[in-house]
């Protein structure tokens, strides 16, 4: 089982506090840092000092860590276009060595549209763009070396671009499609990712999900020897006492804009079960969820107690 940690900065984090908490990450043996892409907090806190961008961010600890996988849960459609964001990962890829990772979705969440004056089109629009974007960004990093790509949808068109500058990995950066959604999700997922995620659910629901993923990789005749990991995103508070992991649990109780969720809040051991529960159902891979970037003892709580439990599973 493969273990990164989450972070969400628009709750309040400066890129000191994200750095801070890679590097932590990386020594504490982790996988990966992946972080959300969002310009505003959910809740009545500002979450100040104010939102950082997630690729900006991403190149800076590109830079600054060694081994971590970097990459993002989920980007949103409507923050970027396709053919910028192409060149924008391909170069945190090289700045980093090969180990970035891209987390692509439709955008949900309309009040940070509407006070950065983003357009924000209705869902079925939403996923129609977030379909061609996938199919531009692979298309470009796919393209041979000296040749050029074109691509006329309803949403973007791009004539003779040269397809540059290439990622490190090739054919590109791995593509993670994470969502909730039951039709269009798992649709993009087997046409164009590389991993699913499953964002933060019980794992009855994941299942489910996992499920119709499967059925969308048979209908698109996804070749068998690219098979597309599965992953979980679980929403983490432990302690080592109760008091403690209900003292870490306490912000998941402040009203947001998030869907109800399904938080691991307990000793270790209860993540490790809920763990090994997620790889009973296919799931390789998880992104826990810290709540407090600054609680680098709850990261160490992780490492010692959980991760070296999970070669058994």
């Amino acid at each position: 089982m493969r273990v990164c940690l989450f972070v969400e900065p628009h709750r309040g984090a400066t890129y000191e506090d994200q750095l801070t908490l890679a590097r932590h990450a990386e020594e504490a043996g982790f996988e990966g840092f992946f972080r959300a892409d969002h310009y505003q907090s959910m809740g009545a806190d500002p979450g100040l000092p104010g939102p950082t961008d997630a690729w900006l961010t991403l190149a800076g600890l590109a830079r600054e860590t060694s081994r971590l996988r970097l990459g993002t849960l989920v980007n949103s459609a409507t923050f970027r276009l396709p053919g910028p964001l192409a060149i924008m990962v391909a170069q945190a890829d090289a700045m980093s060595g090969g180990r970035i990772e891209l987390g692509m979705g439709a955008g949900w969440l309309e009040r940070e549209h509407t006070s950065y004056g983003i357009p924000f089109p209705p869902l079925g629009e939403r996923f129609d763009r977030l379909a061609e974007q996938l199919a531009i960004i692979t298309g470009l990093w796919a393209t041979p070396d000296g040749e050029r790509y074109s691509f006329d949808g309803k949403h973007y068109r791009l004539l003779d671009a040269p397809a540059l500058p290439k990622p490190v990995q090739r054919p590109g950066p791995p593509v993670i499609v994470g969502g909730r959604g039951p039709r269009r999700t798992p649709e993009l997922a087997a046409r164009f990712a590389d991993e699913f995620n499953m964002p933060f659910k019980t794992v009855a629901e994941t299942a489910a999900a996992f499920d119709r993923v499967r059925r969308a990789c048979d209908t698109y005749d996804r070749p068998a020897d690219r098979p597309l990991r599965l992953s979980a995103g679980v929403v983490v508070a432990l302690g080592r006492t109760d008091e403690e992991a209900h003292r870490r649990a306490a912000p998941l109780h402040v009203p947001s804009a998030l869907p109800p969720e399904d938080p691991v809040v307990g000793s270790p051991d209860a993540l490790v079960q809920r763990i090994g529960e997620l790889a009973e159902i296919g799931a390789t891979r998880v992104h826990l969820r810290v709540i407090d970037m600054a609680d680098l003892d709850h990261v160490d709580l992780i490492a010692d107690r959980v991760l070296p439990q999970l070669g058994a599973l």
